[in-house]
């Protein structure tokens, strides 16, 4: 196969409220220090990119985008870089497309690349559709006939037919996208680098467009996609990049980097909530404090098959006369695959006056052994929520039973393990 790609101690810093990287001024410094043989200055002051730091909280007038980045991608290999806003991602596929350089380090790749980086990326908006491929095209370096022979097929692919000889600057986004996509993946890139573009196209081209990235891995060529949907990136991705405040953090299978990404700060039982963190907060009452209750484990670790045992404190400050709590388990890609409340189990809303309560519950457990999270919530039984958290606890499944002895151990199929009755005769 061999290595297509290489990253070698990039580094990209940006001047805070300047178009440009830096000033006179700074260049002039940068320059001095040169010819002393010192340093470069500002290698040293820039602070790392963290969205929570106001102003006040960085004198530095420098941040990095991206720290220090090492990698190697190999040929064939489809790679998910997956991260929060302002991890760094677009910055490090930008640096590789070429759209800007490192401040230091360098990434070099071998091949013919073909990036999708936003929406109308690298097309004319004066020029049709039509004229666009064709430029797009030879930008990659591909003959005219080359084109030609692929014309059609990118144009069936992306739906836009009807107007393919019209200016693209007449398009909508999602038109832009599609025709976008559809000229990236079909001119034969030996790289193709995609970036959350395709959050703008409906489902059904989504589904599409993962589809042929699948296809374009299989001819043996290079994918590196970046995406918030983890659900897509877990379906055609095997190795995994997680960036964290412009530095790489993790590097490996893909569901490994997936838990280190969806990993949270520990949960402390017991411990006071801030009402004000929850996603939704009427002011009627409030969740106070969430235990997790288990058999023999310290922490959020559970045997499979133990129940999951939840008590929940809370407080309301006004009588709820049809009162109501639920648990949504989701997944480390954020999908809900298990949802409790009480109705499903035939158990009627309460009504209650303004008070504090533990509400206890219990859940069956047949999820397969992996990460999830919590989300819990407490509501009018007719549908509107009072206090609800979203992921606020993490809990591990273990591959084993509570007695050791548990028959399953090592199949992780599915997302739950469902109850099953087995029987074998023997016939003559």
């Amino acid at each position: 196969m061999g290595v297509v790609i290489r990253a070698e101690n990039i580094s990209k810093q940006y001047k805070l409220g300047a178009v440009g990287i830096s000033s006179l001024t700074d260049d002039v410094q940068r320059l001095m220090a040169r010819l002393r043989g010192k340093e470069d200055p500002f290698l040293k002051v820039g602070e790392e990119n963290a969205r929570e730091k106001t102003a006040s909280q960085n004198d530095s007038k420098y941040v990095w985008a991206l720290k220090d980045v090492n990698f190697e991608i190999e040929q064939g290999e489809v790679v998910g870089i997956i991260g929060k806003n302002g991890a760094g991602k677009s910055t490090l596929l930008k640096i590789l497309s070429r759209v800007t350089e490192p401040t230091i380090g360098s990434l070099k790749y071998k091949g013919r690349l073909a990036s999708l980086l936003e929406v109308g990326t690298g097309f004319h908006p004066d020029l049709s559709g039509r004229d666009n491929v064709f430029l797009n095209g030879a930008i990659l370096g591909m003959k005219r006939h080359e084109i030609a022979r692929k014309f059609d097929e990118i144009v069936e692919f992306s739906g836009v037919a009807r107007y393919i000889d019209t200016p693209v600057k007449r398009y909508s986004s999602g038109m832009y996208v599609r025709l976008a996509f559809a000229v990236a993946a079909h001119l034969e890139p030996d790289i193709l680098v995609i970036d959350e573009v395709l959050a703008v196209g409906d489902q059904e081209f989504q589904d599409k467009c993962l589809g042929k990235m699948k296809d374009v891995a299989g001819q043996g060529r290079t994918v590196l996609f970046v995406s918030h949907n983890i659900l897509a990136v877990k379906a055609i991705c095997k190795r995994g990049i997680l960036m964290r405040h412009g530095a790489l953090v993790s590097d490996g299978k893909i569901d490994d980097v997936i838990s280190d990404y969806v990993r949270t700060e520990e949960f402390n039982a017991g411990e006071e909530l801030d009402p004000e963190k929850a996603l939704i907060n009427t002011g009627e009452g409030h969740i106070k404090k969430i235990y997790l209750v288990t058999e023999k484990q310290s922490g959020h670790d559970l045997f499979y098959r133990e129940r999951i045992r939840i008590e929940l404190e809370f407080e309301l400050y006004t009588g709820i006369e049809d009162f109501i709590s639920d648990v949504r388990i989701l997944s480390k890609e954020g999908a809900i695959v298990g949802y409790a409340m009480p109705k499903f189990d035939m158990v009627e809303q309460q009504n209650l006056p303004a008070g504090k309560y533990t509400q206890i519950i219990e859940i069956d457990n047949n999820l397969q052994p992996d990460v999830y999270f919590l989300s819990l919530g407490i509501h009018y039984g007719r549908g509107a929520t009072i206090h609800y958290f979203e992921k606020v606890m993490q809990i591990r499944i273990l591959s084993v039973g509570i007695n050791h002895i548990d028959y399953p151990v090592s199949w992780y199929e599915g997302n739950f393990r469902p109850a099953a009755k087995w029987s074998i005769e023997q016939r003559k």
